[in-house]
């Protein structure tokens, strides 16, 4: 009887870039972008290192893929959402809270805001990509709801509503940053659905508008 050899697993000569995204987003999510090789990520895809360079010439051109491919789709989906026909400001913020929760809770798409808080100093480039693609479009979608929450009366005037805007988002930097450093050794893991919906209510509660005092001219 001859004896069965199991054949040898060679390595893909392609690979679809969303399973070369999936191997980058998981080797940043445990090591960190700087400590990241661009081999490692060929080798977790199962490719040859060559290959991967066919579709991504440097690493930050993969985060920027990962960016675009995991993080603006779903902030796509919050700027529909805020635009909820009868919905009040207050709901539409609340949405928008709902979907970052969804990244937030996520171990390995939190894992790219955190790369650009850790990593921001290092790779400046970086940092303002996530800045223009990400940031300045969420400051912008939450600075639009609450000057309409201002107009309708449904929230109290405010002297920047760029600037609470920052605010409103402040507790979601802090949920992320908490998931990604302390989570693994909790005993009880941190509730992002619990901390974000505790923010939303009392946020909402400290700019909601006095009773009478109408929409603003």
């Amino acid at each position: 009887m001859e004896d069965t050899i199991p054949p040898v697993r060679t390595r893909r000569k392609q690979a679809r870039p969303g399973e070369l995204l999936a191997a980058a987003l998981d080797c940043f999510a445990e090591k960190g972008f700087a400590a990241t090789r661009m081999e490692e990520i060929a080798r977790r895809a199962g490719v040859a290192k060559g290959t991967f360079y066919l579709y991504f010439p440097s690493k930050e051109a993969v985060f920027e893929a990962l960016v675009r491919e995991n993080i603006l789709p779903r902030l796509e989906a919050m700027e529909a959402g805020a635009r909820m026909p009868g919905a009040g400001a207050a709901d539409r913020l609340r949405a928008i809270l709902a979907g970052v929760s969804l990244v937030v809770g996520n171990p390995c798409l939190v894992a790219i805001p955190k790369l650009v808080m850790a990593e921001a100093g290092n790779f400046p480039d970086m940092a303002r990509f996530y800045r223009k693609e990400v940031v300045e479009r969420g400051l912008r979608l939450l600075g639009g709801i609450l000057r309409d929450g201002i107009a309708a009366g449904e929230f109290r005037p405010m002297a920047d509503p760029e600037i609470t805007a920052r605010l409103f988002m402040a507790p979601v930097l802090l949920a992320a940053i908490w998931r990604t450093s302390f989570a693994a050794v909790e005993e009880q893991p941190l509730s992002v659905d619990t901390l974000l919906s505790t923010h939303a209510e009392l946020f909402l509660r400290s700019i909601q508008a006095e009773p009478g005092m109408g929409g603003a001219a």
